[in-house]
């Protein structure tokens, strides 16, 4: 069986890869004209494509045939995370977290984060990397880092929750979501979930987000790393949201 090479391609229908696809495609996998391809957009569409012209400098493709790729989520899930002091750790969860299905992902600073730097360049490679390997349709939108009190500010639409470990009779995320204890969801709704850092959120932080319309939830009674909270919160999220 031919393997299947994807590449990405946000202005798939340019009809050349991006340099650094580019580079991949003719001077890693050694593709020549004539080669079938694969492209996806990052907005729902997936490309079958011929290799036209092959060069050190560039590839260029002809398009055959363009499919629309439906979410197999509804809404929009939105992830908003402190990033850990291990730059690592939060990689790690970006590409987990796009592998499983998320639209969005922000970074916040919190007044006990121990990493107040993220360089979104990388990140955004992960995210394009993991959403090659997981074949989906959607590469999430990735938010610059932003202070905690500017962010809960903005105005989003649907549903808003932040996770701490101030309360032990907190509502679980996964009955809210899962079973719809809170309130039947929308088809198109967003879901926000705030984590917050190794120290987690301080309580005055957790009272602001609570008048900003926030609602406070748990994740269970494991008590979980920052990334692995995230990826829990995603997954429960996505879950509640799968077509």
């Amino acid at each position: 069986m031919k393997e299947i090479r994807f590449f990405y391609n946000p202005d798939a229908q340019n009809g050349e890869l991006p340099d650094e696809e580019a580079v991949h495609a003719v001077r890693v996998l050694r593709l020549v004209e004539g080669d079938e391809i694969f492209l996806m957009d990052g907005k729902g569409y997936f490309y079958n494509a011929v290799i036209t012209e092959a060069s050190k400098k560039y590839c260029r493709y002809r398009i055959l045939s363009k499919n629309e790729e439906p979410k197999s989520w509804k809404g929009h899930i939105h992830v908003a995370v402190a990033p850990t002091k291990n730059i690592d750790r939060i990689e790690w969860f970006a590409e987990k977290a796009t592998e499983i299905g998320i639209d969005e992902l922000s970074f916040i600073n919190c007044q006990f984060s121990e990493r107040r730097v993220v360089k979104n360049e990388r990140i955004e490679k992960i995210l394009v990397s993991a959403m090659k390997q997981s074949r989906k349709p959607i590469l999430p939108v990735l938010n610059s880092l932003v202070d905690f009190d500017k962010f809960i500010q903005n105005d989003f639409k649907g549903r808003k929750y932040i996770c701490h470990c101030y309360d032990n009779n907190l509502p679980l995320l996964k009955d809210i979501l899962l079973t719809g204890t809170d309130k039947p969801q929308k088809p198109d709704e967003e879901i926000l979930v705030m984590i917050g850092p190794e120290g987690d959120f301080s309580i005055d932080e957790v009272r602001k987000a609570e008048q900003a319309g926030f609602v406070s939830v748990s994740l269970g009674k494991s008590r979980l790393r920052t990334e692995t909270a995230a990826l829990v919160a995603a997954h429960i999220m996505h879950l509640s949201m799968e077509t």
